[in-house]
């Protein structure tokens, strides 16, 4: 069976500036593939070329079998895009909105109708059909933009960054159809900073970071490669008179500590050590222990740690401009 997506060399310039370097990898069909990376290290670059939205400087992208570069209209009619910010029309109604794509979309006329309503239900928007896009929430406009670009039953679904800065039941909502598409045949080509959101859905992620593929796996296979990123996590409770507990962070094997509302997190090579230590301390300090828990690597965790970031800690770091290269080598 081909690949859903073979990606070979693929590299982007924006004028002198390198926003993607070289990059190879594969899709396979069926799959929930996640595109991870930090903002600005190239993932919407890489899915714009990928949905035929922007020419590559070098290299090739193959979708089912065809070349992007000399074959993309049987693509394009098979793929479904819902781009980061919601393309809905906002002075449409919802039933409108859908039906304006499907003509688009060159759906049957005798299907439009049922597939819509199919789709509004599904999503919990069948109530709000008649009304225009411009009274809806952010996430009612976002589950809106989604269906919109499967009405046609795509083969493949991009979608950029999906759920930032949604409430946890629209957030839950648009996983749930994800997972829904993805059960029915579609391969997602998920691209999303949410590490969470990518440990739920996705079967494999790759990991991008100054322009360059990092990391690609399962989320498990990660976590296990990054064994050493473990911790304990630690909630006490002070008595009467107890010193705090800010002392915890300074215990022997303590590389990293985090204060995590009203628990620590301690990263450590060796957490059944750490452990003795934690209640020789508490005891010390006549402090309560209310939880205790050895920790192994989230997928956060092991994200931190590819791209150079302190575990327990996003920094932000500014990206300088490469120097102008040669397209075929690397940095």
């Amino acid at each position: 069976m081909s690949c859903a997506i073979k990606v070979q060399n693929l590299t982007k310039y924006y004028g002198d500036f390198l926003a993607v370097d070289n990059i190879n990898f594969e899709v396979q069909p069926g799959e929930v593939f996640g595109f991870l990376g930090p903002n600005g290290a190239g993932k919407t670059t890489t899915q714009r070329m990928l949905s035929t939205l922007l020419e590559p400087t070098t290299g090739s992208i193959i979708i089912n079998g065809h070349d992007l570069a000399r074959d993309s209209y049987p693509i394009k009619r098979r793929m479904g895009l819902v781009p980061e910010e919601s393309n809905v029309y906002t002075e449409l109604t919802a039933w409108d909105n859908l039906m304006f794509t499907a003509k688009l979309y060159r759906v049957a006329r005798n299907e439009r109708e049922g597939r819509a309503r199919e789709l509004l239900e599904t999503v919990g928007l069948w109530d709000k059909r008649d009304v225009k896009a411009e009274n809806f929430s952010k996430g009612m406009r976002r589950r809106l933009s989604i269906i919109m670009a499967i009405i046609h039953k795509p083969m493949l679904l991009f979608l950029d960054e999906p759920t930032p800065g949604l409430d946890a039941q629209s957030t839950r909502a648009i996983w749930g159809l994800i997972r829904q598409l993805n059960a029915e045949g579609t391969t997602v080509f998920l691209t999303t900073h949410q590490i969470e959101e990518a440990n739920q859905l996705c079967d494999r992620v790759a990991i991008i970071n100054h322009g360059q593929i990092a990391a690609i796996d399962t989320p498990e296979r990660l976590k296990q490669a990054f064994r050493r990123v473990q911790s304990v996590e630690v909630a006490v409770e002070p008595c009467e008179d107890s010193k705090p507990s800010q002392g915890l962070a300074a215990l022997p094997g303590v590389t990293t500590a985090v204060k995590m509302g009203d628990k620590w997190r301690l990263y450590t090579e060796n957490p059944s050590a750490l452990l003795s230590q934690i209640m020789d301390y508490a005891r010390a300090h006549e402090l309560r222990v209310l939880s205790l828990n050895t920790l192994g690597p989230s997928l956060e965790d092991v994200f931190l740690e590819i791209t150079g970031q302190q575990v327990g800690t996003i920094r932000h770091e500014t990206r300088k401009k490469p120097r102008r290269r040669g397209m075929g080598g690397r940095r």
